[in-house]
């Protein structure tokens, strides 16, 4: 029985990931994971007791595999501009997947306090990853570097979302360029 609880809670987080990457947090709604997964609405209770509470353990589930191939692409680069390059590129890699497009679309809705805490934990660790490596560049203020690092990774990531003109290639290419420019000083 507890198996299979668990592979319908994973079922519908697997919904949910689809409908946020196809529709942003509108989409995410009780009767439309019902839809999906094949379960009675009052199923999806039983599971979650709001939007809020699905959005929190899809960003428990995800962000740390996320952080976790961000981290891996740092470990194989060997000079600090080597991570920095690894954490804009790798970043800039993920846009396409599909766990990746439904935490954009979180990061861009309305959260309660409780999701958008743990948004801001696990960004603090994508931040805290690329700061030693700041440091090793000789920056006097590596954690400000880092979230101005992160903005252009940001950016770069809301380009290649909104299906802009330039090629996604062109758009990292220009984010790595601005990134080791500016981390350079």
């Amino acid at each position: 029985m507890a198996e299979h609880r668990t592979m319908q809670r994973a079922a519908l987080l697997d919904a949910a990931r689809s409908l946020l990457s196809e529709g942003g947090t509108e989409a995410l709604t009780f009767p439309a994971l019902a839809e999906r997964t094949g379960l009675a609405r009052s199923s999806v209770y039983e599971y979650f007791r709001s939007r809020a509470a699905v959005v929190e353990e899809l960003c428990a589930v995800d962000f740390p595999v996320w952080a976790a191939e961000v981290e891996a692409a740092m470990a194989g680069a060997d000079s600090p501009e080597g991570k920095v390059e690894a954490y804009v590129r790798q970043q800039l890699a993920l846009v396409g997947d599909r766990r990746h497009r439904a935490v954009v679309a979180i990061s861009a809705g309305e959260l309660e306090a409780g999701a958008r805490e743990k948004i801001r934990a696990a960004h603090g660790g994508l931040i805290a990853m690329i700061v030693e490596a700041l440091r090793e560049l000789g920056h006097r203020e590596p954690r400000l570097v880092a979230m101005l690092l992160q903005g252009v990774v940001d950016a770069a990531v809301r380009r290649i979302e909104l299906g802009a003109a330039e090629d996604p290639e062109h758009i990292t290419e220009a984010a790595v360029s601005m990134a080791l420019r500016g981390v350079r000083g």
